[in-house]
Order: C-alpha cells, then sequence, then structure tokens
C-alpha cells in the first residue's frame, strides 16, 4: 500500500520496477546529495544551525575506531572533519525580463474572449430564461468542490501530444482558478524548459530562479516564506517556478525535477505542472508521480486521431492512470472543422474525462491571461475543468 508520507517515491517505483529496499537506499542516497550541497544564502539564513555542530568533547564512540591505542595519545588525531560540501556560486542568477524590451511595443491591445453583441445577446437571454439560477448553483457545486481540503499536496500535470495544442493555456488557467478559489498557496511549475511560455501566459514581468536552480537550493528546515523568496509572485496567493529564462538549450533532467516537487509539496495546497510534450523523459515522470492528468488536444482531426491513440495504448497500464486523466479539448478556431460533441464522446469511451473548452477570441491571442476578458462560456468551462480535475486528484493518494 502506498505510503502517505512518501506518494511520489511508492509511484515511481511502482512504475520503474524497483524493489522497495532498493528504492529507499536510492532515496535516502538522493537526500543525502542535495543535503550535501546546501550552502550559500541559504546557511546564512540560518546562523543558528551552525550551533548544533557536534563539539570535539561529544564525539561519537564509532568514530574513535580510527584513533591509534590508548599508550600513544600524544599522536591522537583531532575530530573527525566534516564531509565535503559543494559551494555555490558565489553570484545569484540575474534578473531577465519574460518579454525582450525589443518586443513590448509590438503586442496590441488585448480583447475579450467574445464580440459586443455575443455579450448583449447573452444577457439578453439571461434575462428572459430561467437559466440564471441553474448557472448560479452549478457554480456554487463547483466552488465547493475545488475549496474542498487537503491532506497533502495535490499535484497536476498538463501535457500534450505534440506543440500547439494548448497545454500551457490549459495549466494557466487551472492554475488561476485554483488560486481565485482556493486559500491555501497554490503552486505553478514549468516543467518545458525549451522556451515555455507559461511565465507570459501568467503576466510575469521577470523570472530569476528556475527550476534547476531550486533544485539545488530547497533544503526540509526552510519555511514557506523562505521558499517564496526564490518565486514569482502571482495574484491570489499563486506562485510561478519559471522552467528557463528563455534561453535556448535549457535542460531539466528528472533528479532536479524529483528533488523540487518532493521538497515543495509541503508548502502547497496545489501544484499545476506545465510538462513537456510526450514523451519527454521529465513529463513521463510528472505524468506518473502526480495525482491527475490533464492532456490537452486541439479540436482538430489529426488532434482527435493522435489522442485517441493514445488513450487506447493507455488502457493497457494501470487502471488508475486513464481513470485518472482528463482531455481537455480546445477550439482553436470559431468554426472547427469536426463534430466537437461527437469528438469527445468519442473519446471518453476510452474511460477518460473530456471536457470541451469553447473558442476564445482573448485565449487565441496568445498573450497575457487575463480572467476579466474571458467570454463567460469560457469561465464556465475551466471552473468545470478545474473541479473535475481536483476531485479526480483527491481520489489518488
Amino acid at each position: 500500500m502506498p505510503n502517505a508520507n512518501n506518494w511520489q517515491g511508492d509511484v515511481l517505483r511502482d512504475l520503474r520496477g524497483t524493489p522497495p529496499q532498493q528504492h529507499a537506499q536510492d532515496h535516502g542516497s538522493a537526500q543525502g546529495h542535495a543535503q550535501a550541497q546546501s550552502h550559500g544564502p541559504a546557511q546564512e539564513q540560518h546562523p543558528a544551525q551552525q550551533q548544533q555542530q557536534p563539539q570535539p568533547q561529544r564525539q561519537e564512540p564509532a568514530r574513535t575506531e580510527a584513533q591509534p591505542p590508548s599508550g600513544n595519545t600524544a599522536a591522537s588525531p583531532g575530530p573527525a572533519a566534516p564531509p565535503p560540501r559543494t559551494q555555490r556560486p558565489s553570484r545569484s542568477p540575474d534578473s531577465r525580463p519574460v518579454v525582450d524590451s525589443a518586443l513590448t511595443g509590438t503586442a496590441r491591445r488585448p480583447q475579450r474572449g467574445e464580440s459586443a453583441a455575443a455579450r448583449i445577446s447573452r444577457a439578453v437571454r439571461r434575462i428572459v430564461s430561467s437559466s440564471t439560477a441553474r448557472e448560479v448553483a452549478e457554480l456554487t457545486r463547483t466552488a465547493e468542490q475545488i475549496q474542498q481540503p487537503v491532506t497533502t499536496g495535490r499535484q497536476i500535470a498538463v501535457t500534450s501530444i505534440r506543440g500547439g495544442a494548448g497545454k500551457t493555456t490549459v495549466a494557466a488557467l487551472l492554475g488561476t482558478a485554483y488560486a481565485h478559489y482556493r486559500h491555501d498557496p497554490v503552486l505553478l511549475v514549468e516543467a518545458d524548459p525549451a522556451l515555455g511560455s507559461l511565465p507570459l501566459r501568467l503576466g510575469a514581468e521577470s523570472l530569476r530562479w528556475t527550476t534547476a536552480d531550486l533544485a539545488d537550493i530547497v533544503e526540509p528546515q526552510m519555511s514557506l516564506l523562505d521558499v517564496t523568496g526564490y518565486l514569482v509572485q502571482l495574484p491570489d496567493n499563486a506562485w510561478l517556478l519559471p522552467g528557463s529564462q528563455g534561453r535556448i538549450g535549457a535542460m531539466l533532467d528528472t533528479a532536479a525535477y524529483e528533488r523540487v516537487m518532493v521538497a515543495l509539496r509541503r508548502y502547497f495546497g496545489v501544484t499545476v505542472v506545465d510538462c513537456e510534450t510526450l514523451p519527454a523523459e521529465v513529463a513521463r515522470v510528472a505524468l506518473s508521480a502526480a495525482q491527475a492528468r490533464v492532456l490537452a488536444v486541439p479540436a482538430t482531426l489529426d488532434g482527435i486521431t493522435s489522442t485517441y491513440a493514445v488513450l487506447q495504448w493507455m488502457q493497457g497500464l494501470p487502471r488508475h492512470m486513464i481513470a485518472g486523466t482528463v482531455v481537455a479539448l480546445t477550439s482553436t478556431t470559431s468554426r472547427p472543422g469536426i463534430d466537437v460533441e461527437a469528438a469527445a464522446e468519442k473519446l471518453r469511451s476510452t474511460g477518460a474525462a473530456v471536457h470541451v473548452l469553447p473558442h476564445d477570441r482573448h485565449l487565441a491571442a496568445g498573450g497575457e491571461l487575463r480572467t476579466e476578458l474571458l467570454a463567460r462560456p469560457t469561465r464556465l468551462a475551466a471552473a468545470r475543468l478545474a473541479a473535475e480535475v481536483f476531485q479526480l486528484s483527491q481520489k489518488r493518494r
């Protein structure tokens, strides 16, 4: 039975087929290696820890085995030297803007998700019909589902089969919804270091520390205030951990990702991970360790065909993999080339949940996501998606 205090390790062990004893040894070695690399600013922020170093007169008996016989006390060595500690770079990373100054003037004024005529028509229909009460009741139920308390941090991985499927947009929508409805801190992690656009979508102005940087810094004794000092603050008690600083060729290995995610899980109620496209190695690790998975799919014929093949393949995996997967079917244009509802039903036949995100002009522009500019159907669909994904994450410990 998985250990609730180390659910990620249990999931990764099951996925890799590692025996429990060996996994425990490997996990202990990884923790020891991470602690051996702790130094620099974090050590200076906690000077009281230096007073806890063992004194010579309190030398452990096991360390006296290497001393010469008692008759030769003059040659007795002093206390055993502590293991060498890897030194961090003396200079912290420089802050870099998310959008280069040469490109800031190219963006147009963001537009609303739907036209004025569509908004007026929708408002009139709500006035003359009885749908308003039903809509309020649905929103209330959705908010209650998202606001349920958690015993351990829930991690939700968002990925796609190919680029341009809208996975970063879906990750931003989920993180924004959780930050709006929940009272505990929410974290958004960019595990796509190769020019990922999550900071741009979330409106971050500059970046400094990345996931790979934090892997060498985070320590178990840190407080939430210590950790958030390395993150980008967002509205509504949300935080962002970028994957890179927009540099070509930035890499993120699985060991660094695992160290960061295991260390940060106790600080945040919900963590949304914007993964690389499949079958990247970090994406596979993130999907297997997360309690719920979201597969972003464009509402196109090739997108539906590829996704249906992947879901059929997932049916051969352990049942919780496809049962904990939600497909976010995004309409990329106002008039898709397929029957979206019929395609959604076909995908649901594989056992995965499917939610349709309607076309939204504001999202299609690709800039900063501003919820007040989203079309009302988009906001409702995003909230329903966030609620179902969170409910699925609660079923997986």
